[in-house]
């Protein structure tokens, strides 16, 4: 369909690919960590330098994408974002020097970044009503591609070295670049060049800042069950590390075909109530998890975590959509930020806490986490209809 002289098939299979992009970038370094601690001798305190740096690329990607789209277009960006990507996937492949390898990481990351908060916000763009259903079934991409990684490096492990993979998944990373840059996409919201006092008083907007709150509580959620779920699996309910893994992959699969139902849903139900009960469902997940003693019921219990918190992000970022059409990216790249300090801060204090009472602590940690999503989850949908109102 032609719309202001672009085709929004085609740019929402763009972002689509560009989301795909990111959930190969959020599990790269993780498939291959092992195989690259070997190649370059890394101890634990140099891998630890090396994982951070994945995160703070993806923050850094993230802080910035929002004003450059505002200010040059969704396209120059995209393609930056993706390109950014290509070389440090193909810089991890062919670097010998550890220092390469440092820079090729934190540029997988800030690709990822950009890509994540682009692809947001440019299908909010193109969706004049059912912001948060599409917004799902974005999402669903980046299941795709996270769950999509190990799977085709663990088919492939024994039959090619990962540079080779690794350098495969570059080249297909390249073709979507190619794509990216022979399609039309939506001019930028500031052809004439970025506002910045616009900008700075975004970050003033109480409004946004409660969504970026939210958002905040909903990151540490996932990051939490990405990062300490195995631990404590392993360590408090004695599952063997392979079984760990497979529960865990039960809630990325869980998130994955709840935002895929969602496309639907979503078209149909108050997203406001469809992420309500979501998340009341999560918290009975949580529950499931602390008391279940069988790999069926903690595989159930993270696949109803994963399934009830599906619809936070895609509904939220919806609302910013609909509520900031001038600013947009830069609305997006405020409230991903607060989100992506959110993983950060959520992870950093489980460790301090649980160095004295245990990784025990991980579901209460979800719980509370999903509790304070619910109570902002009211808040801003005040707020939203207020603002709503006035437009």
């Amino acid at each position: 369909m032609e719309v202001k002289g672009y085709n929004k098939g085609l740019v929402f299979a763009a972002a689509c690919i560009g989301m795909l992009l990111f959930g190969i970038v959020m599990i790269s370094l993780g498939s291959i960590l092992p195989e690259v601690t070997d190649k370059f001798k890394l101890n634990d305190a140099k891998t630890g330098l090396l994982l951070t740096l994945l995160p703070s690329g993806i923050l850094a990607g993230s802080l910035v994408f929002g004003p450059l789209v505002d200010w040059l277009s969704y396209k120059r960006i995209l393609i930056t974002g993706s390109l950014l990507t290509f070389v440090g996937l193909e810089g991890i492949v062919f670097s010998n020097a550890a220092t390469l390898l440092h820079l090729s990481v934190f540029a997988i990351g800030m690709g990822g970044g950009i890509l994540n908060g682009l692809t947001n916000a440019l299908v909010s763009e193109i969706s004049e009503t059912n912001h948060a259903a599409n917004l799902s079934l974005l999402g669903v991409f980046f299941g795709v591609g996270a769950l999509g990684t190990p799977v085709l490096l663990g088919l492939l492990k024994d039959v090619y070295p990962f540079e080779v993979v690794f350098g495969s998944i570059g080249v297909f990373v390249l073709l979507a670049t190619v794509f990216f840059t022979v399609i039309a996409f939506p001019k930028s919201a500031q052809a004439m060049g970025f506002p910045l006092k616009d900008g700075l008083a975004m970050l003033k907007d109480t409004t946004l800042l409660l969504f970026g709150l939210l958002l905040f509580f909903q990151s540490g959620i996932e990051g939490l069950t990405n990062n300490w779920t195995t631990t404590y699996l392993e360590k408090i309910k004695e599952v063997e590390s392979s079984q760990a893994l497979f529960i865990l992959s039960s809630f990325v699969a869980g998130i994955t075909l709840a935002r895929l139902m969602l496309g639907k849903f979503l078209r149909v139900f108050d997203p406001f109530k469809v992420t309500a009960i979501g998340l009341v469902g999560a918290l009975l997940g949580c529950i499931i998890v602390l008391y279940g003693s069988t790999e069926i019921s903690l595989i159930t219990g993270m696949s109803i975590i994963g399934f009830g918190i599906a619809a936070v992000f895609p509904v939220i970022l919806g609302y910013i959509g609909q509520l900031y059409t001038k600013l947009a990216g830069t609305a997006f790249s405020i409230a991903i930020t607060i989100a992506l300090l959110g993983n950060v801060l959520a992870n950093y204090f489980m460790g301090q806490v649980s160095q004295h009472y245990g990784v025990k602590v991980l579901p209460y940690f979800m719980t509370a986490f999903i509790v304070a999503v619910l109570l902002l989850l009211f808040t801003v949908k005040n707020r939203y209809h207020l603002k709503t109102n006035k437009i």
